[in-house]
């Protein structure tokens, strides 16, 4: 069954950076054929009907021949990836020649306005010859521009290219200055005398607004102004990964269509870095349900939280000295803690080195907790080589099994069904691991308890045992019959 048949819609599979490029690029190609076929119509009718107005519109879109091609280029440039020069890739090219556009469009419009103006002041008015030629050249020059203008739109939206969002922009500009010229000659055809005239003021103003929108947006880009509303949506997603503490701080900039930036996040200096690398993962992922595309690079900045218990604080100094520690133990001993703990090194190591090392591990204890702070330090021998051993005799087996079980029955706790008994011959003496039951619903410290009564009973008893490992297991509920 497919997820539309339960009532969900299957999103289509998103482009990918080179499909996006591709589809730029054939947009790109195909307004620039686009503008030469209608330039050229338009200036052989302009040449067949000797329309003065037609022939400045075609001078118009031999500009936007211009304009189309260096599109092209843009575009072009701007997919290719980071060099060695530029460390960020090719994207504000797309801004450059957005910025080109620009200045296109506000030259057409002065242009425009400076001839009109011309008009009004010397009191010259040209004769128009409103044919069907002319008509038929202006229609066709508005539905290949609205064409253009809904197409460029819609791939610019998709991949995000400011050039090819400049381009609908200009081509916008044109379809409205054709539908006004169309008015101009209607309104010719009707015996209005200066309709032509009117009709070049209203393209002027139209072409310069669009113009002014487009500088605005260009220039933001030029300018690294953050997109609108992206910063706090990426803030408001990076406040919602599990394992980031807070956001220290966040850097948005556009670039050729995507989001570039950084982003600071805090999180607990006690997590392991795989955990770190994991946090950095889903924050990513994050990131690109809401922006695809975006490129955040993310710094982690490890920080106490309020949460850090004194335990996970000593096992910390104790990594970042690079000191194995077990059997860690804080006591509040009125307003002062006291920590003792095993600090293991290497046996081959002379007392006054190990020493050494426990007194830097005892210096950082106190730096953290204040020197008040009561800490003591036993030193064990490291095994550095792994030890070999074999597996016990079947007698020895069966003489610790019944060990374990017999003083499980002394000491008349909750454990019980001792199975698994394996035990290992090894240089220090025999390693005893096994499993129990135990209720379930018991918590962990009571298990732990009675766990060690057993053991310290069973090492008094069998003193050739040097090592007692258990696995607690909750205990199987017995089905009535």
């Amino acid at each position: 069954m497919t997820s539309t048949q339960h009532g969900h819609e299957t999103a289509p599979p998103r482009a990918t950076k080179a499909q996006m490029a591709q589809i730029k690029q054939r947009a790109a190609i195909l307004s620039v054929m686009a503008t030469l076929l209608l330039t050229g119509a338009k200036i052989v009718g302009a040449i067949l009907s000797g329309s003065l107005a037609l022939l400045t519109d075609a001078l118009q879109g031999l500009i936007d021949v211009g304009s189309t091609l260096f599109t092209w280029f843009a575009v072009r440039v701007s997919d290719k990836p980071a060099d060695d020069e530029h460390h960020y890739g090719h994207g504000k090219v797309e801004a450059l020649a957005a910025l080109v556009e620009t200045a296109i469009l506000f030259t057409l419009a002065g242009a425009i306005l400076w001839e009109a103006g011309n008009r009004l002041w010397t009191g010259l008015i040209e004769s128009v010859q409103v044919t069907p030629l002319v008509i038929g050249i202006m229609l066709l020059s508005m539905i290949v521009d609205a064409i253009r203008w809904r197409s460029l739109t819609r791939v610019a939206k998709e991949t995000g290219s400011e050039a090819l969002s400049a381009e609908a922009t200009h081509f916008s500009a044109d379809f409205v200055g054709s539908a006004l010229v169309l008015a101009g000659l209607v309104g010719v055809w009707y015996g209005l005398a200066r309709a032509d005239t009117i009709a070049a003021f209203a393209i002027a103003a139209f072409t310069a607004l669009s113009a002014y929108r487009l500088a605005r947006r260009t220039i933001d880009t030029l300018l690294d102004a953050a997109p609108q509303g992206v910063s706090e949506r990426l803030r408001e997603a990076a406040d919602g990964v599990p394992g980031v503490a807070g956001v220290n701080w966040l850097k948005v900039r556009p670039t050729g269509g995507r989001v570039l930036g950084e982003i600071g996040i805090s999180v607990s200096r006690t997590l392991p870095l795989e955990r770190v690398a994991t946090i950095r993962e889903e924050l990513a992922a994050a990131f690109d349900r809401i922006e695809p595309g975006a490129d955040i690079a993310v710094t982690t900045d490890p920080v106490q939280v309020d949460d850090e218990t004194a335990l996970e604080r000593v096992l910390l100094i104790a990594l970042k000295l690079k000191i194995p520690v077990h059997h860690v133990t804080v006591h509040s001993i009125g307003p002062r803690l006291s920590v003792s703990l095993d600090m293991e090194v290497d046996s081959k190591l002379p007392l006054g080195q190990a020493h050494e090392i426990a007194t830097r591990l005892e210096a950082a204890i106190r730096a953290e907790f204040g020197g008040e702070t009561e800490v003591e330090t036993h030193i064990e021998p490291m095994e550095t080589e792994t030890p070999t051993g074999h597996d016990a005799a079947w007698q020895t087996v069966e003489d610790i099994g019944k060990a374990l079980a017999t003083e499980t029955a002394k000491c008349d706790g909750p454990i019980h069904d001792i199975h698994s008994v394996r035990v290992r011959q090894t240089p220090n003496g025999l390693v005893v691991n096994y499993h129990c039951r135990v209720d379930p619903a018991l918590d962990v410290a009571s298990v732990h308890a009675a766990v060690d009564q057993i053991e310290r009973a069973v090492r008094i008893a069998r003193p050739q045992v040097c090592r007692l490992v258990s696995h607690a297991e909750p205990a199987r509920e017995t089905t009535v019959a």
